[in-house]
């Protein structure tokens, strides 16, 4: 499978865990493909943790604002109706309960649902900015990501970098698969018809519980 086909798979089928009218915060990077692939009919509010809500498609090329950027730095859009406010406005509607779903990446989660997704050791980061808070403040935490990371794991027993936070992640999602976090383990609900239950096992470290009811992840 292709880069842009992996991350298409994966914006795909994370399109369709959101509901109609929910508050949605897209971490940045592939997340915020997330909107082209919402299903008719949908009607999501976006908001960003630098302070806005309401935001529209991705501007076309030239046609950016450069005084209106999301939490990452790329371009966005507002739709009519949006509105902006300061960051403490922002926390607050997150650490709230305001937001229903919060969709990020990661570098590393495991079985328990620990995420960590923000440092390398070693390596120059800006912070951890926002995904603390949203991690525990957002009713449900989806991880969108790719499965491996140059052929390693990314699905481990337990973490080993630092974490953004610890037991939050509901629902991972990869080019592979889809994967439940339970009380139980994490539990493979899906699979994509390219790969076997056999190669989703050999991509993961940590140990998966393969659902009775194992189904297609493009139905």
């Amino acid at each position: 499978m292709e880069k842009e086909q992996v991350r298409e798979v994966i914006a795909r089928r994370a399109a369709r865990e959101l509901h109609d009218g929910d508050v949605v915060n897209l971490g940045i990077g592939l997340p915020t493909m997330i909107p082209n692939y919402l299903p008719a009919g949908i009607t999501v509010t976006l908001q960003t943790e630098n302070g806005a809500m309401g935001l529209g498609p991705s501007p076309k090329a030239g046609e950016e604002d450069k005084n209106l950027v999301n939490a990452g730095g790329g371009a966005i859009t507002l739709i009519p109706g949006a509105s902006t406010f300061d960051s403490a406005t922002s926390f607050a509607i997150i650490r709230g309960g305001h937001v229903d779903v919060s969709v990020l990446g990661a570098l590393q989660v495991d079985e328990k649902g620990n995420l960590a997704n923000w440092i390398i050791p070693g390596k120059i980061a800006p912070g951890m900015g926002g995904a603390m808070d949203l991690v525990v403040g957002a009713k449900r935490v989806i991880i969108a990501m790719e499965h491996t990371q140059k052929g390693a794991p990314k699905i481990l027993k337990q973490c080993t970098l630092p974490l953004t936070a610890a037991g939050q992640v509901n629902m991972i999602i990869t080019e592979m698969g889809v994967i439940n976090v339970t009380d139980k383990g994490l539990v493979l609900v899906e699979k994509h018809p390219e790969f076997t239950v056999e190669d989703i096992k050999a991509a993961t470290e940590a140990e998966l519980i393969i659902s009775d009811n194992l189904k297609s992840m493009l139905d």
